[in-house]
C-alpha cells in the first residue's frame, strides 16, 4: 500500500459509526446520506458494526443505533476537561445574554468535534448538540477559523490529510487555504462563517459564525479551540449576525482563554508572616 494513503474501508466504517452516533437513531438511508457512502456500502458496514456489537437494530422498526459498547472507544481519552470547565460559565453567560446557542468544539484528525455547547438553554435551536457531535473541518465556520489560526506548518500537514480522504470535495478551499489567500481574509474579518451549515441535524437551516480560542505559547498565540453561535437563516442575515453577535463572541474567547490560563497556572498563595 502506498505510504500515506488512507485504507477506504475502514474511514467508511469510520463514518458509518459516527453517522449513527450523531443521529442516535436513523434508517440505513439516513446513515448513506450523513456518512457520504453508498447505499449498498453502508448496508455491509453497518452488518459487520453490529456483529461485533457496536450498533444495534431496534426491535419495532428499521433504525440503528449505537450500543453501550461504542464507550469502550473512549476508554483512556481523557478529552479537553479543562477547556470545557473554563468555558461553560462564559458560554452559559453569553447564551443567557444574547439568546443564541453556543458551542464550543475542537479538532480532532479531519473533524471539529463539540466538547460543551448551550443548546439545551434556548430555545432558539432546532437540535440540541452534545459533547461528540462531529463536523466535517472543512464544512462548518469552526473547522474554518481553526485552520485559519493554525500555524503555516501544521495547517500545510493538516490540508494534506484532508486531501487523501475518500471522495474528497471542496478542493477549491484547500486550494486556496494552501496559497494563504483564504486563511488570512478570514483573519483579518476575525471571524470564519458558514451559510446554510449542511452538516447538522437540521441541514441548511442554519448559518454559522466562529472564532478562535487563542494560548500565548513560547511567544506566539496557538489555537486550541473554537466558539461558534449558530442562527436560523430564516430570522437574521449573515451581515447582520455578524454586526450584533461578533464582539461579544470575541470577548467571551478572550475570557475563556484568561480563564484557563489562570487554571493552569494559579497565581501562588503568599503565606502569613
Amino acid at each position: 500500500m502506498e505510504k500515506g494513503v488512507p485504507i477506504r474501508a475502514l474511514s467508511r466504517g469510520i463514518a458509518v459509526l459516527q453517522a449513527i452516533n450523531r443521529g442516535g437513531t436513523v434508517s440505513m438511508m439516513e446513515i448513506a446520506r450523513l456518512s457520504q457512502v453508498p447505499y449498498p456500502t453502508a448496508c455491509r458496514l453497518v452488518q459487520t458494526l453490529m456483529h461485533e456489537g457496536l450498533i444495534e437494530r431496534e426491535p419495532a422498526r428499521k433504525h440503528y443505533r449505537p450500543t453501550a459498547l461504542v464507550q469502550t472507544l473512549a476508554h483512556g481519552f481523557q478529552g479537553d476537561a479543562r477547556l470545557v470547565a473554563a468555558a461553560r460559565p462564559h458560554i452559559v453567560a453569553l447564551t443567557r445574554r444574547l439568546g443564541w446557542p453556543i458551542s464550543l468544539s475542537t479538532q480532532v484528525g479531519h473533524s471539529m468535534v463539540i466538547r460543551d455547547s448551550t443548546h439545551s438553554l434556548t430555545t432558539l435551536t432546532f437540535s440540541h448538540y452534545y459533547p461528540g457531535y462531529t463536523l466535517p473541518i472543512l464544512e462548518c465556520a469552526a473547522g474554518l477559523a481553526y485552520l485559519s489560526w493554525l500555524g503555516p506548518h501544521a495547517r500545510a500537514h493538516l490540508l494534506n490529510a484532508l486531501k487523501l480522504l475518500p471522495d474528497s470535495a471542496n478542493t477549491n478551499i484547500i486550494a486556496m487555504f494552501e496559497t494563504g489567500e483564504l486563511a488570512e481574509q478570514i483573519r483579518q474579518q476575525g471571524h470564519a462563517q458558514r451559510s446554510f451549515n449542511t452538516f447538522t441535524l437540521n441541514p441548511g437551516k442554519t448559518s454559522s459564525i466562529a472564532v478562535p480560542i487563542l494560548m500565548r505559547d513560547h511567544g506566539e498565540n496557538d489555537i486550541i479551540g473554537c466558539l461558534t453561535l449558530p442562527f436560523f437563516v430564516s430570522a437574521i442575515k449573515m451581515n447582520e449576525a455578524v454586526e450584533r453577535f461578533l464582539a461579544p463572541l470575541q470577548a467571551t474567547a478572550i475570557a475563556v482563554a484568561a480563564s484557563l490560563a489562570e487554571d493552569l497556572n494559579p497565581t501562588p498563595v503568599e503565606e502569613e508572616a
